[in-house]
């Protein structure tokens, strides 16, 4: 670029400057001694980060005169370091899809299985069908078994059901479901649930719902207990639970004059008859066509499920006097809970 003898462009402005790799501090320097001598004020400088860099003769050349458009541009825009990025080396690309032999040799948990690639995707939306489907890495033992890390005691319900449809014993069911759960095998756990115990377990459930403590006592009952074994020594644990089926107690005299499940008083009626028995855990009111025995048997089923011994019999009714010629008479059940 030409410059006129006043150091100006023609539009009169001052011209931009050009840098070369060899001297860019000469110029810089330079130009602030020329606008001192002219009794100018020095514009203030733009701060540049100068980076220097091996160059050939030819790029030198080509950096040595910037055009008029891109000069002022290049001038004013800092350097920015870049972090080193092994660019030389090419990025990892995903691995094609993996093919699976029609034939597959499974190791589960450390059982051994041998079925076909169509069994184990014959669901879609079940894991095995995704493992399988070769967008996903499945490790291999030193056999070259496909590898899956859980218990393989009920997997070969898991591959009879996929095979034929096949369900298992009843003693099974409950083990297989929780297979089931984690391979979210939808069909089977359809079918288990249709089939006992689990069908009535749903029903069971059904009344459990009607007591939403019922799981929290049920705790208390295990702690209470533990806690008196321990404090005397014992090998069991006596406690006091009052199971009672109606809200409010009715006379023998009121009963004849309803046939309803719900006894229906007043609001200051019913204050007149609120109280606690003195037991440990207290079980009740619900409405229902379950009974008082039908609780207890769902308690006692429920620890010995968590393997905990418990017994249970009547000893009597709480005798709290209410009002007038009303008695609580709610039944109190002692469980005697044994731990070894």
């Amino acid at each position: 670029m030409q410059h006129n003898g006043a150091g100006e462009t023609p539009n009169g402005e001052p011209p931009p400057l050009s840098f070369s790799a060899a001297a860019p501090l000469q110029m810089a320097t330079s130009r602030v001694r020329r606008f001192a001598q002219e009794g100018r004020t020095v514009p203030p400088q733009p701060r540049v980060m100068v980076v220097f860099s091996a160059a050939s003769d030819a790029e030198k050349q080509g950096d040595a005169m910037s055009g008029a458009d891109t000069g002022e541009e290049e001038y004013r825009k800092p350097a920015i370091a870049v972090p080193n990025l092994n660019l030389g080396k090419s990025l990892r690309t995903l691995d094609a899809p993996e093919e699976f032999p029609e034939v597959i040799p499974l190791n589960v948990g450390g059982t051994y299985f041998t079925t076909r690639l169509s069994t184990l995707q014959r669901y879609e939306d079940t894991m095995l069908a995704a493992m399988f489907s070769g967008r996903h890495h499945i490790p291999r033992d030193a056999e070259g078994r496909y590898f899956i890390d859980r218990d393989g005691a009920y997997f070969g319900d898991i591959l009879n059901f996929l095979r034929e449809g096949e369900l298992p014993q009843r003693d099974r069911v409950r083990a297989v479901h929780r297979e089931a759960q984690y391979y979210a095998i939808g069909p089977l756990l359809e079918s288990l649930e249709d089939t006992q115990p689990l069908t009535g377990e749903k029903v069971r459930q059904a009344f459990l719902d009607l007591l939403p403590y019922y799981k929290e006592n049920l705790e208390r009952i295990v702690e209470i207990a533990k806690l008196r074994a321990m404090q005397r020594k014992a090998r069991f644990a006596k406690l006091k639970i009052c199971v009672y089926k109606e809200e409010m107690p009715i006379t023998p005299y009121e009963r004849p004059l309803f046939n309803s499940l719900r006894f229906e008083r007043s609001e200051s009626e019913a204050k007149l008859f609120e109280h606690h028995c003195e037991v440990d855990v207290s079980f009740g009111p619900w409405e229902a066509v379950a009974d008082v025995y039908d609780l207890l048997h769902c308690i006692v089923s429920d620890l010995a499920e968590r393997g905990i011994s418990a017994d249970q019999q009547c000893i009597g009714v709480c005798d709290k006097h209410l009002i007038n010629h009303y008695y609580c008479k709610r039944p109190i059940y002692e469980f005697k809970i044994t731990w070894w």
